[in-house]
């Protein structure tokens, strides 16, 4: 039998123990380093995703208060007009409470971040006193602007009282709901974001029973509650109008009048008090007819000066009729003890176009 071969030797170096261990090292460490980047790279998708939110949250938040604010100067346009019957301001501010109820599910419905979760609680609590309140406004004005002071009075009283909600949201939402969002986007350190502020209550003076007869037409109740009365001081009462322009255009009430203008318009009245007593909440009314439907706004001029000029400037809020005959009345509020009211009220012919 021929002796068996001896193993052939091994070729190359023998292994050193001591590099195999650097070698085990220096994977572990990048293994190590590869979980590291992985979470680092997680986490910062997740913060970005977070911040994300919160942006959003406060962008949606923004819009509906935009919108809100929107609703509710309408609410107090519809309550002023005097001119409107008792059933169609019903009506008007009706639809407006739908508006505003819808206003607060849409906030119901919003991705709320966790960190959002206590200023979105107060932002429900001040949209539902809103849309429940014009609620109860709808269901008193027919009794607020009848013509028996026995069931006007209590009828305006409970009015003024229902305007202390609208008070209620705004300090709600701008002490509660708008510092809190603020403080969370702080802490995570977001910048550039405009937090929305909330108008629900047009002036103080909506507060005052007497006050909010003047500016429903309520003649029956001028005497509810905070010291008002029905007798107009000594002396002359009373305004007239001076003139109306919109944009660079002076209207003139026995020519046709082109009115250039956007998506709105904004007629600026000029009136003078012509007696010799300051008035308080006059209210001044600008009505648009020929189109589909008649426009009517308002706003409230809180004082005037005996014998002194006043402006006030008053957005149609919406779309004019383009290129269509209309008759833009412009009207300043009787006010208590005024008797002569023929220079109150001023018509003129006119033809919206683009420009």
């Amino acid at each position: 039998m021929r002796p068996r071969s001896p193993a052939p030797a091994a070729i190359g170096p023998a292994s050193d123990p001591q590099q195999l261990l650097v070698r085990r090292v220096v994977a572990a460490g990048v293994g190590l380093l590869v979980i590291v980047l992985l979470v680092l790279g997680v986490r910062g998708c997740l913060s970005s995703r977070q911040e994300q939110a919160l942006k959003d949250y406060n962008r949606d938040v923004a819009s509906l208060i935009q919108d809100a604010n929107t609703t509710t100067e309408e609410f107090y346009d519809t309550l002023a007009s005097g001119g409107s019957s008792s059933p169609a301001v019903q009506s008007e501010i009706n639809q407006l409470r739908v508006r505003a109820q819808a206003q607060t599910r849409q906030a119901e419905q919003l991705d709320v971040p966790d960190e959002m979760r206590a200023p979105h609680r107060n932002l429900l609590l001040s949209l539902s006193l809103v849309h429940e309140a014009m609620g109860k406004v709808a269901e008193r004005i027919p009794t607020a602007r009848s013509t028996d002071a026995a069931s006007a009075e209590p009828a305006v009283r409970s009015l003024a009282g229902e305007m202390q909600a609208f008070v209620a949201a705004n300090v709600v939402y701008n002490r509660r709901t708008a510092p809190l969002i603020k403080e969370v986007l702080d802490e995570h350190e977001i910048g550039g974001q405009t937090i929305e502020s909330a108008n629900f209550i047009e002036n103080l003076g909506w507060l005052q029973p007497s006050t909010v007869a003047r500016r429903i037409g309520a003649d029956a109740a001028r005497a509810a509650g905070d010291g008002g009365t029905s007798e107009p001081a000594p002396g002359l009462h009373g305004h007239g109008l001076v003139a109306v322009t919109v944009g660079d255009v002076t209207l003139q009430p026995n020519a046709p009048n082109s009115i250039r203008v956007g998506s709105n318009a904004t007629f600026q009245v000029k009136f003078a008090n012509q007696g010799e007593n300051p008035e308080s909440d006059v209210p001044v009314k600008v009505q648009v007819r020929g189109g589909p439907k008649p426009i009517n706004v308002q706003r409230i001029v809180e004082q005037t000066t005996a014998g002194a000029e006043a402006s006030v400037a008053i957005p149609l809020g919406r779309t004019p009729p383009f290129n269509e005959a209309v008759t833009i009345t412009v009207e300043i509020g009787k006010v208590l003890g005024e008797m002569k009211v023929d220079n109150n009220k001023q018509s003129y012919a006119a033809i919206f176009r683009r420009g």
